[in-house]
C-alpha cells in the first residue's frame, strides 16, 4: 500500500520531532533542536508532496510551506539579519496561502472586521517594543491576518483550524521577540505552529 494512504505516518514523525524539540528547548541543547525543528519542519512539507500537489492549490500550499521551512531554519540564528530573513519568508508564506484560500473562500465581513480588532490590539501590545522594527511587523500582520480572514471562509475544516492555529503560535513568537523573552514562548507556540502547518497540509489531500 502507497506510503500516501498513511499520512499519519507524517504526522507521527513530526508529533516525535516536536517531542524531541520541546525537550531541546527546556533543556538548552541547540543542536539537538535544530536538528529536531528542522526535521518537524520538513514533515509538514513531506507530507504535502506526498499527497501528491495535482493543481494550483496543492502548488500554491506547497510553495508557503516550503517557505516556512526556510523561514524555520533562519530563524534558528539569533542574529537580527536572521530574524529579518526569516520574517520575510514567513511573510511570502502568508501570501502563497492567501493566493491558495483565496478561489476558494466566501470571506466574511464580520470575520473581517473582528480580524482588524484583533490585530489592532496585537499591534497596540507590540508597538513599544518594536522600534525599527514596526513596518516590517506591521507588513507581517498584514499578511498573515489576510490568510487568516480566506482561510475562515474556506469550506475544509483543516484550513481554517490550520490558519487559526498558526495565527495563535505568531502571537508566542512576537512575545518573545519583542516583549518577554523566554523559553515558555516557544514551548507553548510550538505546538500549535505544528498543528497548524500539519493540518494545512493535509487539506491538499
Amino acid at each position: 500500500m502507497a506510503l500516501v494512504n498513511f499520512p499519519w505516518l507524517f504526522c507521527a514523525g513530526g508529533g516525535a520531532a516536536l517531542c524531541a524539540l520541546l525537550w531541546a528547548e527546556a533543556r538548552a541543547r541547540p543542536l539537538v533542536r535544530a536538528v529536531a525543528k528542522t526535521a518537524a519542519s520538513l514533515g509538514f512539507l513531506d507530507l504535502a508532496l506526498a499527497l501528491g500537489v495535482r493543481d494550483g492549490y496543492g502548488r500554491l500550499v506547497a510553495t508557503g510551506l516550503a517557505l516556512s521551512v526556510a523561514g524555520d531554519v533562519c530563524l534558528l540564528a539569533k542574529a537580527r539579519g536572521a530574524f529579518l530573513a526569516g520574517l520575510g519568508l514567513f511573510l511570502l508564506a502568508h501570501l502563497a496561502y492567501a493566493a491558495a484560500f483565496l478561489p476558494l473562500s466566501a470571506p466574511s465581513g464580520g470575520a473581517l472586521v473582528a480580524l482588524l480588532a484583533a490585530a489592532g490590539a496585537v499591534l497596540r501590545w507590540l508597538w513599544p517594543h518594536l522600534g525599527e522594527m514596526r513596518l516590517p511587523v506591521v507588513l507581517y500582520a498584514a499578511a498573515i491576518t489576510a490568510m487568516l480572514w480566506l482561510a475562515l471562509g474556506v469550506a475544509r475544516p483543516a484550513v481554517a483550524a490550520g490558519a487559526l492555529l498558526f495565527y495563535a503560535s505568531d502571537l508566542f513568537v512576537a512575545r518573545g521577540a519583542f516583549v518577554l523573552p523566554g523559553k515558555w514562548n516557544q514551548l507553548l507556540g510550538w505546538p500549535l505552529y505544528y498543528a497548524g502547518q500539519y493540518l494545512i497540509a493535509l487539506s491538499v489531500g
